[in-house]
């Protein structure tokens, strides 16, 4: 949509805008704009990957076991899966800037409070807060380059939004592992307070307001009752890390029929959280499948990977995280040629492709442990093949996905996959460490810790050639074509 006039009151308080169909993205106010968003969504992607390389040394500083590190992880990937569909359509509804400055303010603070945590179980509580900031701000970035940005600049922000939230990721590892490395976790989380008030600056100087013109009332009983399945089956898989207990027994259950009983409230509801509708599309239902299975062995693999790499094979912080570094340049330097391939060809073949071809790379890094753990030749390799294997994947998967979704619901579409993404994440690392035989402090053994690690790799490994096949068998070889889509 197109930002609302500029003599609306909600307008006085920022510079005026040239014209009323948007900004330049060269002029003085669109290179503010783009600095705001980018620098947001930057802090939020740098700090996922902090909490995977602290995990070591926040499990040595508190004698944390593995259930409470899979939780500095989950409790905020939880909060944000669940509430990132909310926090778009809460900046639809009370302006874009106002929930993005909001959330902003609201993940500085919280990110304060992680720095000084006490204990781990203050530490996990606020990397919940965390993920309410974060799920309010991560909407908003993109949806404000969207709304006034003029069409014909619109595709050049965003590519640049792309580029440098890229580089941003790319920059987590070194900036995340020297922070942890040579002065302490803490300073990683406190490093996002001064950025947030660079971005809070930024924003209320060059950001104008926005507001959808056609606001839906935010589906609460759709936003509680998913919040609460996912809280409880990863509750309860986390639980049995330590044994299927009554206790563990009862909350996966509970979170089974509370994702039952989202699909009953969902089919009731006039403006759905999730229109299952979409859901009838053969396509959409495999590559959202599909999505949960590998972005959920991604995650996992992110998690015990760089605990491995610490663990047994005696890499420090800052070398574990750059282990993981040619993921995110590969990613950053080819994935819009991914895009054009798929746009070409069809999503299917560089998505089964890509997929096999991760798998493989996981494979590859099955060897490494105490006695094989030269970066070169037993990391890199495998670590290249899986980088190949995703890059190919990333940009086909939303093609797919906006190729399969009406033209009118390609938005939500999007913020499903999204979450998806994260929810797949979540329960893979409740589930798979604990199935592997890494429970209570056994990680910090490093023969324990190479056993449990290899088991999750190869459970990675087939999530992969699974979501390989699902998407052969429901994605066509081309998309359809819409002559509605823009």
């Amino acid at each position: 949509m197109e930002p609302e006039s500029i003599d609306k009151p909600y307008y006085r308080d920022v510079p005026p805008i040239p014209t009323t169909e948007g900004l330049r993205l060269r002029s003085p106010i669109g290179r503010g704009v783009l600095a705001a968003t980018i620098l947001g969504s930057g802090m939020t992607f740098l700090d996922s990957t902090v909490a995977n390389i602290a995990s070591d040394h926040i499990g040595h500083e508190f004698h944390a076991g593995i259930a409470s590190l899979q939780w500095v992880v989950n409790a905020y990937t939880l909060v944000l899966a669940a509430l990132i569909l909310l926090g778009g359509s809460l900046g639809d509804r009370f302006g874009r800037r106002r929930v993005f400055v909001v959330g902003t303010c609201w993940f500085a603070l919280a990110s304060l409070g992680c720095a000084v945590a006490p204990g781990i179980g203050w530490l996990i509580a606020l990397r919940a807060v965390q993920g309410i900031g974060a799920a309010l701000m991560m909407p908003g970035s993109l949806a404000i380059l969207s709304a006034v940005f003029v069409v014909r600049d619109r595709g050049a922000a965003v590519g640049a939004w792309s580029g440098l939230t890229g580089v941003a990721s790319a920059a987590g590892p070194l900036l995340g592992g020297w922070l942890v490395q040579d002065y302490s976790w803490r300073w990683a989380f406190a490093i996002n307070v001064p950025v947030a008030v660079a971005v809070v600056a930024l924003a209320l100087r060059y950001v104008p307001e926005t507001r959808s013109a056609e606001v839906r009332r935010p589906d609460a009983p759709g936003i509680v009752t998913v919040a609460l399945a996912l809280g409880a089956l990863s509750y309860g898989t986390t639980e049995a890390g330590n044994g299927w207990t009554a206790r563990a027994i009862a909350l996966t259950v509970a979170g089974v029929l509370l994702a039952v009983a989202f699909v009953f409230v969902e089919r009731g509801r006039r403006h759905p959280l999730v229109p299952l509708g979409l859901f009838a599309n053969r396509a959409f239902s495999g590559v959202v499948t599909m999505t949960f299975l590998a972005w959920g062995a991604q995650g996992v693999f992110s998690f015990v990977f760089v605990l491995d790499l610490q663990v047994a094979a005696g890499y420090g912080a800052l070398r574990a995280g750059l282990a993981t570094l040619p993921i995110t340049i590969l990613l950053l330097l080819f994935s819009a040629r991914g895009g054009r391939l798929a746009a070409r060809i069809g999503p299917r073949t560089p998505i089964v492709a890509g997929s096999l071809v991760a798998a493989a790379g996981m494979a590859l890094l099955l060897r490494v442990d105490a006695a094989h753990r030269d970066y070169w030749t037993d990391v890199l390799p495998g670590v290249l093949v899986l980088a190949i294997g995703m890059t190919t994947v990333v940009a086909p998967v939303t093609a797919a996905t906006m190729e399969a979704a009406p033209s009118d619901q390609v938005g939500i579409a999007s913020g499903i996959s999204n979450a998806v993404a994260r929810a797949g994440a979540l329960l893979m690392i409740a589930t798979l460490p604990a199935l592997a035989g890494l429970r209570g402090h056994v990680y910090r053994d490093a023969a324990a810790m190479t056993h449990g690690y290899r088991i999750v790799m190869l459970a990675c490994a087939g999530l992969f050639v699974v979501s390989a096949g699902l998407v052969a068998a429901t994605v066509g070889p081309r998309p359809a074509a819409d002559p509605t889509r823009d």
